[in-house]
């Protein structure tokens, strides 16, 4: 199985595509897009879509590659959150044009038959995914409820808000607090590999 990449190595391609290298954003793209096509299609429920939102977070990489900075935040939890605010974004735009929610979350249930499996990368996703519920499940429950709720069910703060019938101060902290002992966590993780 080959090595994970480093987060020193991905900051290093953003460097890279910040001086306009399409060989490095090539690589990028390689390592996270059918990632990120599976988060988008999560949010979304539709093929065309979820490959549009791809396409629209790798165009957005390269525009501002050069505003990353690695202090903040890892590459991959930049490239996450990239592509789930725009899904987020794309899907309140198709709610208003369309009543279709129901069908839309279901979709977003099944797995697209259109990908082709690669077993070296199905079995990376499997290892991210794994830590990430590893990680997650050292949060406080507190915590790990609204993040459960903004990232998986795609709800806003004011959504979670009235879910939970905590205020929306409280649930920006915990998303907040949250996302920064997630970060600690899958640190910490990446030091006992």
């Amino acid at each position: 199985m080959p090595p994970q990449p480093s987060t020193s190595e991905e900051a290093h391609l953003l460097a890279r595509i910040a001086q306009q290298d399409q060989s490095a954003l090539s690589l990028l793209y390689d390592r996270y897009a059918r990632v990120l096509y599976s988060l988008a299609f999560r949010i979304l429920g539709s093929v065309e879509e979820a490959e549009e939102i791809v396409l629209d977070v790798f165009s957005q990489v390269w525009k501002l590659a050069g505003r990353y900075d690695p202090q903040r935040g890892r590459v991959d939890a930049w490239l996450f959150m990239l592509t789930r605010s725009r899904s987020l974004d794309r899907l309140r735009s198709l709610q208003r044009v369309s009543k279709a929610v129901e069908s839309s979350t279901e979709a977003a249930k099944t797995v697209p038959q259109a990908q082709i499996s690669d077993p070296t990368e199905d079995v990376l996703i499997n290892e991210r995914r794994d830590r990430l519920l590893a990680a997650m499940q050292r949060l406080p429950v507190e915590q790990r409820e609204v993040l459960e709720l903004a990232y998986y069910e795609g709800l806003t703060h004011v959504e979670i808000a009235t879910k939970t019938g905590k205020s929306l101060g409280t649930v920006k902290t915990r998303i907040r607090l949250g996302l920064n002992k997630l970060r600690q966590v899958l640190d910490a993780l990446d030091l006992l590999d």
